[in-house]
This record gives C-alpha cells, sequence and structure tokens, in this order.
C-alpha cells in the first residue's frame, strides 16, 4: 500500500506522520529550532527511519504550518486550518467544531460532514490566546510544561488575571509567586484566562457539537477541563498534538489519487 507524509511546522514544535492506506503508520516530533529546512529534513528521516521505508516508497508529502512554505521537498503547500479540518474530520468524522490550540495562536473551525471548513475565527496577534502563555507561567513557576495541566486541577482558590496580555500576565504571575500564591492556583488562573479567550472565539462561529479540540492545547487536561467547565464538551484525539500533520498527510493522499 502506498505511504504519504505529512508534516508541520509550528514556531515551537515540529510534528510528521506517514499513513499507510489511510491508516496512521508512525509519528515524530522535534523542536522546530530557528532553521526549519533542517528541521523539515531531520523530521523527514525519522519518519521514514521509524516505518522502515526508503524514501523513494513516499507517494507524496504534503507540508503546513508557519514553516511549511519552505520546504524545499514536499509536493504541496497546505494551510493549517484545512489540514486540522481534515485530520479531526479523520479521528471524529461527527465533530462539526473545532478548537486547535496552537504554539502562538488559536483558531476555531466549524465544519460540515465532509470535513470542510464552512466558518472560522482566528485569534488576534496576542500570545495570551495560546499555548507559549502557558509556557510562560510554567517557566515563571519553575515546572515542566507536560505537569501544568495536572497540577492545575488541585487549585483551591483560582487567581483572577486581571490583563489580557501574556506579557503583564508573566509580571502578574512573578506578583502572585512573591506573595506566595500555591502555583496550582496560579495555574488554574492562567487556565481559566485561556479558556475565556478560546470561548469568545468559539462564540464567535456558533458551537456545534460534537466538538473536538486539537494542537497541543489537547494535552493540557487542565485546559480540557477548564472548557468543560464552561459548557464545551470536548472529544480530544489520541494525539491532538498531531492532527495537522495527520490532515496533511490525507491531503497528500487524496492529491495522488485525483490525478
Amino acid at each position: 500500500m502506498a505511504c504519504y507524509m505529512g508534516i508541520d511546522i509550528g514556531s515551537g514544535t515540529s510534528k510528521g506522520v506517514i499513513i499507510r492506506d489511510g491508516a496512521l503508520e508512525v509519528h515524530h516530533v522535534l523542536p522546530s529550532g530557528t532553521d526549519y529546512r533542517i528541521t523539515a529534513q531531520g523530521l523527514r528521516d525519522a519518519l521514514i527511519s521509524k516505518a522502515g521505508l526508503l524514501a523513494e516508497e513516499i507517494a507524496g508529502i504534503v507540508a503546513t504550518g508557519h514553516g511549511g512554505g519552505i520546504i524545499p521537498f514536499n509536493n504541496k503547500h497546505v494551510a493549517d486550518m484545512l489540514c486540522c479540518a481534515k485530520g479531526i474530520n479523520h479521528v471524529f468524522a461527527s465533530a462539526r467544531t473545532v478548537i486547535d490550540v496552537q504554539g502562538q495562536s488559536s483558531q476555531v473551525l466549524r465544519l460540515d460532514g465532509e470535513g470542510q471548513v464552512t466558518d472560522f475565527a482566528i485569534s488576534e496577534a496576542c500570545a495570551s490566546y495560546s499555548g507559549y502563555f502557558l509556557e510562560v507561567i510554567a517557566d515563571v513557576l519553575q515546572i515542566e510544561l507536560g505537569d501544568i495541566g495536572p497540577l492545575s486541577l488541585n487549585a483551591r482558590n483560582p487567581v483572577t488575571f486581571t490583563t489580557g496580555c501574556a506579557v503583564f500576565g508573566e509580571s502578574e504571575a512573578i506578583s502572585r509567586v512573591s506573595e506566595g500564591i500555591p502555583k496550582e492556583d496560579i495555574l488554574a488562573g492562567v487556565h481559566n484566562a485561556l479558556s475565556g479567550k478560546i470561548s469568545a472565539l468559539v462564540n464567535r462561529v456558533g458551537l456545534e457539537e460534537p466538538c473536538a479540540i486539537s494542537g497541543g492545547g489537547g494535552l493540557n487536561i487542565g485546559l480540557i477541563k477548564r472548557l468543560e467547565k464552561s459548557g464545551i464538551q470536548l472529544l480530544v484525539p489520541p494525539h491532538p498534538h498531531i492532527i495537522n500533520a495527520l490532515g496533511a498527510a490525507i491531503i497528500a493522499r487524496e492529491t495522488r489519487n485525483l490525478q
């Protein structure tokens, strides 16, 4: 069976997948670094090695993401919105709304039954809408990024962030630490703030259930639980962070089949 590759070069991490006969074969994640071409090549080599394939056995490659447009070996570059929609539709065919929380932005998509985007809302150019805000606070609190979700669930008195800006939010978090506020309460406050911004995007396009989450935000149990408390029940993919790369690989397969 033919194999296809999808590569998603994000601002912080880059994800890649290989699908065989429409099913996920392997996936891999690397830090994006500063040279996206080198990162993409490393990602491609790692995927081919994991799958036990030769480069010529890859029938098509589609790239997406922040740096996807400069990859020299892809057959096509596709907007991440379209790849996200295609990836979610593959995993959850019933999904009609998608919350995609990425490293530097968030977007909410409305889909039809074929996985086509019918409406969307994208966050303004502000890190407080994105996973980067959580990274900043994790750095302030000196904890691992993967620990912030579980730790936030232990909060008893979540703090309220009075600013909508990630830069000032960092200063606020530092002040809370100096006041002796528990880390879990600070983290819960950050999740509340991010959830509020995402909910506003959902309201702009109108929530149609079922609703799925993708991107790195889908790995954060604290954010998921906070969104669900706001009334948004979420479908969570097994690997939410690779959904855009998966969608890119599926588009590569569909494009080849049309030729």
